[in-house]
């Protein structure tokens, strides 16, 4: 069946390039929620006065990969113990963020953050907002697929690239 979910852990191209290689993940895109139409665009959320958060929309075949183990990789793929901040990204924007779609999503996702705090797994308190989607805004087109288009970039060089080949070496029997 297909579904969708909703993702802010710090720049959404990090996000969009982890997810993009799962086996039943279907699409990824880059986009922004957490604030309203009008200031949807990427000049006006690296304010970081917008209300947006960066975030991955990941559309998946939940026959093939669960939501639950897109909850898993998703508390991998960053340090939810930051508040508005992943690494050197700092601001509102870069918050982490689970924007349920539905009862379902929120449930799931409120158990694994306690699951996770429960754990001991983080030294610090687990801050991840877990909030209902009202409007998602697709990024602009430059933002989709960034790190393959521009692999020389010094940002995805440094940060995007060694996050995701961290999170496929950790996923590597769930990739395509």
């Amino acid at each position: 069946m297909r579904k969708e979910a909703t993702f802010g852990a710090g720049c959404f191209w990090c996000i969009e390039a982890c997810f993009q290689d799962i086996h039943g993940v279907l699409e990824v895109y880059p986009g922004y929620s957490g604030g309203d139409g009008s200031t949807a665009n990427y000049k006006a959320v690296c304010t970081g006065k917008t209300g947006h958060a960066e975030v991955a929309r990941v559309v998946f075949d939940s026959e093939e990969v669960s939501y639950q183990k897109l909850l898993e990789m998703f508390w991998f793929v960053h340090d939810p113990t930051q508040l508005n901040r992943q690494g050197n990204d700092i601001g509102a924007q870069y918050r982490s963020v689970i924007f349920y779609h539905d009862d379902e999503q929120r449930a799931l996702a409120e158990e694994s953050k306690r699951l996770l705090s429960d754990s001991g797994a983080w030294e610090r308190p687990i801050v991840t907002e877990v909030s209902p989607l009202q409007e998602f805004y697709r990024a602009e087109q430059y933002h989709h697929n960034y790190l393959a288009l521009n692999p020389d970039n010094p940002y995805c060089q440094n940060v995007v690239r060694p996050k995701v080949e961290k999170f496929k070496r950790a996923f590597d029997l769930l990739l395509k």
